[in-house]
Parts: C-alpha cells; sequence; structure tokens
C-alpha cells in the first residue's frame, strides 16, 4: 500500500507532521479529515516493490509544473472554475472544459496539467501547488478549505470578487502615478537638454560680452559646465546609487528599513496602509466565513503579507491570539492599525460575529481608500507640473536674463 508523507494543521491551529498509508490520494486525505486535521501537504513516499523495480508508470506523463499565470489570468481562471462547478460539473469535468479550449493560452496549460493531477487522486489545492507558483499559499490554502468544507464553488466565487477588488487597487494607484510620471521624465529629459546643448551654445556670446551676467546666470553656467565636463560621473553616480540602494533592501534589516518607510511616505504611505486594511479585512473575512478558524486565518494572512515590517507585526499578533488573547487586544498592542479598525473588530468579537465585522470594516476602508486614491491623482499631478514648469521657467528666465545683459554689452557706448 502507498504510504503518504504529510504536514497538516489541528483544529487548535497547531502544526503536526507524519505518515500514513492508504490506496490513493484521495483516500489519505479523507483519513486525513476524519482525524480532523486541515492538510497543508501530501506527498506520496517512494516504494519499491517486492522485486526490486520502482512503480513509475504514472511518471511517465509527469505533468507540467512551474506555469506562470498573470493576475488578469488568476482572476479569470477563478471565475472560470467557479462558473463551472457552479454549473453542477464536477472537479474534474470542469478542468477538461477549461482544457478543450479552441484557444491557445496558459490558463488552458494549467488546467490540462491539474486535471492529470486530479485523475491520479491528487486535491485540487495539491494540485495547484505543484502546477503553478502563482497561485500562492493563501490561494491553494483557501482551496483546500473550500474541499473540506464541501463550500468550493462559494469559495472561488468569493476569491474572485476578492482578487478583482485587490487587482482593481493596484491599478488605480498605477494609473494615479503614470501621468505625473510622465511629465516628471519629460522635465528632467528637457532640462538636461536646456544644460548640455542650449546653454553652451549661449556660454561663448556670454564671455564676449566681458560683463558680469546675473547670479542666476552665472549659476547656470557653472552648472552646464558640470554637466559638460563630468556628465559620465553623473550617471555614474546616479547608478552607482541606484545600485547601492537595490543592494540595501535586498538585505533583511535593509528590506525592514525601506518597508517601513513606505508607510511613512507622505501622500503615498497612507494609501499603503489604508490597501493593506482593506486587504487584511477582506482577507479574513473570507477565511473566517468559509470555516477556517481564526489563528489558521491569522497564519495564512501572515505568509501572504509581502510587506516585511507589517509581516513582523503579524507575527506578533499570531503569538498573542495563540496564547489565548483576543485579535482586538493583539492589534491594539502591536500599535499599527487605527483605533476604529480595532473597535470595530472588537465589537465583532462580542457580537460573535468577526467574519460580518471585518467584511464591514473591509468596505468601509475599501472606500476610504477611493477618495485617498482620487485625492492623490488631483494633488500629485498639479504639483509634479508645477515644480517641473518651476524648474523650466528658471532655467529659460536665466537664459534670457543672460541673453538680454549680453545684448546690451555689445551696443556702442
Amino acid at each position: 500500500m502507498p504510504l503518504f508523507a504529510y504536514q497538516a494543521v489541528r483544529r487548535d491551529g497547531g502544526r503536526v507532521s507524519g505518515q500514513l498509508e492508504a490506496q490513493s490520494r484521495a483516500e489519505a486525505f479523507r483519513k486525513l479529515d476524519r482525524d480532523r486535521l486541515q492538510p497543508i501537504s501530501l506527498v506520496q513516499q517512494e516504494s519499491i516493490e517486492t522485486n526490486g523495480s520502482r512503480p513509475s508508470e504514472t511518471d511517465k506523463s509527469a505533468p507540467a509544473r512551474n506555469i506562470r499565470l498573470s493576475g488578469s489570468q488568476i482572476i479569470l481562471f477563478t471565475e472560470e472554475m467557479s462558473d463551472l462547478l457552479d454549473a453542477g460539473l464536477q472537479l474534474e469535468p470542469a478542468l477538461r472544459v477549461m482544457e478543450e479550449r479552441k484557444e491557445l493560452s496558459t490558463i488552458k496549460s494549467v488546467a490540462s496539467a491539474l486535471r492529470q493531477q486530479v485523475r491520479e487522486g491528487s486535491s485540487l489545492s495539491s494540485a495547484l501547488r505543484l502546477v503553478s507558483p502563482s497561485f500562492g499559499d493563501l490561494f491553494c490554502n483557501l482551496v483546500a478549505a473550500g474541499e473540506l468544507s464541501g463550500s468550493l464553488p462559494q469559495l472561488l466565487r468569493r476569491q474572485a470578487t476578492f482578487l478583482v477588488t485587490i487587482d482593481d487597487l493596484r491599478k488605480k494607484v498605477v494609473s494615479a502615478l503614470i501621468y505625473p510620471s510622465m511629465i516628471f521624465v519629460l522635465g528632467i529629459g528637457l532640462i538636461f537638454l536646456f544644460m548640455t546643448y542650449l546653454v553652451p551654445q549661449l556660454t561663448t556670446l556670454f564671455q564676449k560680452t566681458g560683463k558680469d551676467l546675473p547670479l542666476l546666470t552665472r549659476m547656470l553656467v557653472q552648472t552646464s559646465d558640470l554637466f559638460s565636463h563630468y556628465w559620465w560621473a553623473i550617471i555614474a553616480g546616479v547608478v552607482a546609487v541606484v545600485i547601492g540602494f537595490l543592494q540595501l533592501i535586498r538585505t533583511p534589516l535593509g528590506r525592514g528599513w525601506w518597508h517601513s518607510a513606505q508607510l511613512r511616505l507622505p501622500l503615498f504611505g497612507s494609501v499603503l496602509r489604508g490597501r493593506y486594511y482593506a486587504q487584511f479585512s477582506q482577507t479574513m473575512a473570507n477565511l473566517i466565513a468559509n470555516g477556517i478558524p481564526l489563528l489558521n486565518s491569522l497564519r495564512l494572512m501572515t505568509t501572504a503579507t509581502g510587506n516585511v515590517h507589517l509581516r513582523g507585526l503579524m507575527e506578533k499578533v499570531v503569538d498573542m491570539v495563540g496564547e489565548g488573547g483576543s485579535l482586538s487586544r493583539a492589534l491594539q498592542r502591536v500599535g499599527e492599525f487605527p483605533p476604529l479598525f480595532i473597535d470595530m473588530i472588537g465589537v465583532g468579537e462580542q457580537t460573535g460575529d468577526l467574519a460580518q465585522a471585518l467584511e464591514r470594516i473591509g468596505r468601509r476602508y475599501d472606500k476610504e481608500l477611493n477618495i485617498k486614491i482620487q485625492r492623490l491623482t488631483s494633488l500629485v499631478q498639479p504639483v509634479v507640473i508645477l515644480v517641473m514648469a518651476g524648474m523650466v521657467g528658471l532655467i529659460a528666465y536665466s537664459i534670457i536674463n543672460g541673453i538680454f545683459d549680453a545684448v546690451s554689452g555689445l551696443r556702442p557706448g
């Protein structure tokens, strides 16, 4: 009988590992479910037949692995899978429908690999981990919870809605910064053109007059000389600073400092914090509403947090909740979450409906985030335009003022 090594989570949040014998992966999952264990990983151990040969017949057609999917492709896969399961199809026929797409796409390849794994007895969550790393631990654990609770279609529908919401937030932030970034780059390019081409052409005229140029014009000429003769050093310095910064944030200490500093940036910091509050609330509501215990939900949320600073705070929250503390008290002690956020969670704990309270918090901070993004869009654009226009205007004024002085110096006495 095949032997399976597993890692799982108990109902109280503790992790266990061990081995069990089962005829197939499906039977192994059923045994873990009977023991009230939520599987994290289940790997079949290599076995040797009595004649010394390895049973590798099923390995001849190994499915594709490490298939990369974009965010939009993950959303499309989740929506289509939930639609097919809601229509009454079982998992394997639903994957076959996705596999039989006429157009060639990455989703078709993923569905084919998943279907092969499922036909061999794997659960969908285990197959997702094997086929594509793009789904992530949070997505796979949510699918595992849906399989155990029998609510996989509803969970996939909820997860698709959540992914669309997060993707919309990301697109709003990016779109808010596109136009100011273009203005900034064009302004820097125009200033560089002035300093390296136009001002050197006028320097000869300025020198022939023999007059003292205005202060702004002298500063402009000196800066232009610096750009003209040492442009290579300036570019090398900028490149060195960028490379040094990238190397710094790759270290654990530097990454923690940078992620913490991002949350303190003017204008952008409040947007990043609001985005995390909305994502935290919506994700936790999704997990708890689908029957995952609070401590397990917090652990999943911690692993899905990309900000190292916030992840460290969430690890402290997990430890405090694991010791028997309430979620609201733990969030209050770490000090990163706003008082209103903590108060609403406390109300949910008192009423016994934490999932509903978290969902209300998510909707509230989602609205606030949209307002912040609109303010950021309306404020950043004119600020960038005014700053760049001021710099270009100052250079133009210095050039024109110098030209007027030069022309007056060429007049006969």
